[in-house]
This record gives C-alpha cells, sequence and structure tokens, in this order.
C-alpha cells in the first residue's frame, strides 16, 4: 500500500528560450487552485492525496499537464473548473476524466 492513495503532480517548468512550457499556461495558478480544493476537501494527507509541484514533465506540446499516480493518469487542463473536475471525479472518486485526458503521443 502506498503512503498516498493518489499524488498528483503538476509541471511548473518555465523555459527561458522561447519554447513551449507550463508555465507558460497557468500551471501555477492551476496548482494553487487544485492545492486549495483538495484541502477545502479534506482530502489532503497520509492515506488520502497528495498534490506536488514538478519540474518539467518533457511533455510541453501538451502543456499544461499533470500527471495522477499510482495510475499515471496525464491530463491537460485549460482553467479552474477543469481543475475542480479533477479533483471531483479523479482524487475524489478515482474517476479518469475522459475529456481532459492528454493523447498518449504528445511530448515535448
Amino acid at each position: 500500500m502506498s503512503y498516498y492513495e493518489r499524488h498528483i503532480f503538476f509541471c511548473l517548468n518555465k523555459r527561458d528560450n522561447g519554447e513551449a512550457c507550463c508555465a507558460d499556461h497557468q500551471a501555477q495558478q492551476a496548482f494553487d487552485h487544485c492545492k486549495a480544493r483538495v484541502k477545502a476537501e479534506r482530502l489532503a494527507g497520509p492515506g488520502k492525496v497528495r498534490v506536488n509541484k514538478a519540474g518539467c514533465l518533457d511533455r510541453c506540446a501538451g502543456g499544461p499537464v499533470a500527471v495522477v499516480y499510482p495510475e499515471g493518469t496525464w491530463y491537460t487542463f485549460v482553467n479552474q473548473d477543469d481543475i475542480d473536475e479533477i479533483v471531483d471525479s479523479h482524487l475524489k472518486q478515482g474517476q479518469v476524466v475522459e475529456r481532459l485526458l492528454l493523447p498518449p503521443d504528445v511530448g515535448r
């Protein structure tokens, strides 16, 4: 059994060379919103959910991106409503949000 039931990582990487990066798509705001929602829903802590920052996850072309483990489910998102749906469906209920899945062939 894992220490956390689910772990979501948000790429917050910033590239200074003009290449695509998640930081250019409000990834920090999405991370902050997710962390606040998870805490407000009392989903945070051992045996529950952990929300973490990550450096480059190497899927920049689909940015912003987040990945949920242990499932290894990759998401892309546009706004706070998308983050709310990931929290309510996946982090709370274990149901993947199909419409927000990052296509498997999207890389850097």
